[in-house]
């Protein structure tokens, strides 16, 4: 039996919507919207994606929201995800009533489609054979729009174990395999497809999905990365007021991004703090105050609360535990900044969408809680500020795109992630002072080298990581026996999915020699070829 998932909270789901209403209000009507409703897809963020990357704005939502909480986003269209039930099975989460009642053009996507066909008298029922993997559906009716302009077959990815047997009355099949022979219905604006035209083993998915909302939606294309500076430079107005923002600055893109946006809205009244917590990179501190310096027209408040931060995280082993006191802290050392140069009524923050999707605050209840980001889960409940995170609603490659429409170097908007705890869930364990000077050394070598071969572009996120383990080791015709590190480089385009990177064998002989001889302690180096998913990109 495959139970549905929590009913959300509606009071917090209210407020998340609210700023997203407040963000589409503020364009004036520049973007349209259409919502993605999650019924527990692996792949619903991907949706969410390939809606933008199309053109549109969209929000990821959990199934069972109501029309009451959409509505105020305006939305032309629904699309309803995938999900590892089974829509005969007891308690699987079923389609909402508004979605049909509303008549909003909808386009179901695998689970979607077989809610679509059960809830019109369809049958929907499991298959002789389990089909995970790629296929080829014959289109049969390319007069619909949501085939317009492509071939009468077409590659796709298929992961399902139930298909619709048979379609429902009035329904037109569309397309079909021999494995699944409805593989997509349609009836005016509502269809349903079995396939997953979101992944990338579909080439021609975001030519499908375009079509639903373009010629099915008659969706504008207009959600551009000018068009959301313009409608997140009147919304930070109207929400501070004549108000002050004190924004927490680590040097990344997003607080970068974030402290540019929010300076364009209010000007001085903005004040970016840096902190050094004692876990940056080798040089951080020094290279963030060196390119804001040259960057940005602000007034740059830099605070060393090292000692404070390693205190606190003495003899801490457990990763949520990590972040939990980060986070705080991070707040505590903002309050007092406050006290002494305030008053702020805000706290700015580079919060992204993928930070609130895996920290599964209440806004988004409907996913698994991967890990708490230090500055979602982590924040304290007494946190006396307001909060302003204009990036939330956006992934990192919007971010770079709205980074560089606001006039910044790529030197800023080009850099490699880099989290909020730093090093902190990088050393697998306790933080220790002498574990912090041996990952940083092995950390900026790896990094030297990829900077030397003229990789570092290529690649999203690349790190060391300190294990908790000594291995033996000889140099010299002695016997060593000491620290293990990893080396850790990833591909991705917004973090939520990503690939190991193939990097060269001679670059990774080259940093594993320099790492051994160079970083007394080390004595054997490592290279992670782990995904996300199964796993995140970072250890902890």
């Amino acid at each position: 039996m495959t139970m549905a998932p929590d009913a959300h909270d509606h009071a917090k789901l209210d407020a998340f919507i609210g700023d997203a209403a407040a963000l589409v209000a503020e364009s004036g009507a520049a973007f349209d919207v259409v919502v993605v409703l999650d019924f527990g897809s692996q792949y619903a963020q991907l949706i969410t994606r390939r809606v933008r990357e199309a053109g549109v704005y969209s929000e990821l939502l959990p199934h069972d929201v109501t029309w009451d909480e959409v509505a105020p986003l305006g939305p032309r269209g629904v699309i309803l995800s995938g999900g590892p039930a089974s829509v005969y099975g007891e308690g699987s989460p079923q389609l909402p009533d508004w979605v049909l009642s509303s008549g909003l053009p909808v386009l179901g996507i695998c689970y979607g489609l077989q809610l679509l066909a059960r809830a019109h008298g369809g049958v929907v029922a499991p298959a002789d054979q389990r089909e995970y993997g790629p296929a080829t559906i014959a289109v049969s009716d390319r007069s619909c729009p949501l085939f317009s302009g492509l071939p009468e077959t077409l590659d796709v990815w298929m992961s399902h174990g139930d298909h619709v047997e048979q379609a429902p009355d009035g329904w037109a099949v569309l397309a079909s395999t021999p494995n699944a022979p409805v593989a997509a219905i349609g009836r005016g604006s509502t269809m349903g497809i079995q396939f997953h035209p979101e992944v990338v083993h579909t080439p021609r998915g975001s030519d499908v999905i375009r079509n639903f909302l373009v010629n099915v939606c008659g969706c504008r294309t207009t959600w551009t990365a000018e068009s959301f500076i313009d409608a997140a430079v009147r919304d930070i107005r109207d929400r501070v007021g004549e108000g002050r923002v004190l924004l927490g600055l680590s040097g990344g893109v997003d607080s970068a991004v974030a402290a540019a946006l929010i300076h364009r809205a209010i000007g001085d009244r903005l004040t970016p703090v840096f902190v050094d917590n004692g876990l940056l990179r080798l040089g951080e501190g020094d290279l963030v105050r060196d390119v804001f310096s040259r960057n940005f027209g602000m007034n740059l408040v830099a605070v060393d609360a090292s000692d404070r931060f390693l205190s606190r995280l003495a003899g801490v082993t457990d990763p949520e535990q990590k972040r939990k006191i980060i986070g705080e802290t991070f707040v505590r050392v903002f309050e007092a900044e406050a006290e002494r140069a305030g008053p702020f009524e805000f706290l700015a923050q580079g919060t992204l969408y993928p930070d609130v999707i895996e920290s599964t605050t209440a806004d988004t209840k409907a996913a698994a809680k991967i890990k708490t980001h230090h500055n979602v889960g982590g924040l304290p409940a007494d946190m006396q500020f307001k909060l302003l995170e204009p990036l939330k609603f956006l992934f990192k490659d919007e971010v770079r795109a709205v980074g560089r429409e606001l006039g910044l170097p790529e030197e800023i908007v080009g850099r490699h992630p880099f989290p909020g705890p730093g090093l902190a869930v990088r050393i697998i364990g306790e933080i220790t002072p002498d574990d912090l000077d041996l990952l940083r050394r092995a950390d900026a070598i790896f990094r030297a080298e990829l900077d030397a071969a003229g990789l570092a572009a290529e690649i999203w996120q690349a790190f060391a990581v300190l294990l908790p383990v000594r291995s033996v080791g000889v140099m010299g015709d002695d016997r060593t026996y000491g620290r293990v590190c990893a080396l850790r480089a990833v591909t991705s385009e917004d973090a939520m999915t990503a690939d190991w990177a193939r990097l060269p064998y001679d670059l990774l002989a080259r940093a594993s020699n320099r790492i051994v001889n160079e970083v007394r302690g080390i004595t054997r180096v490592v290279y992670d070829i782990s995904s996300k998913p199964p796993a995140t990109i970072e250890w902890e």
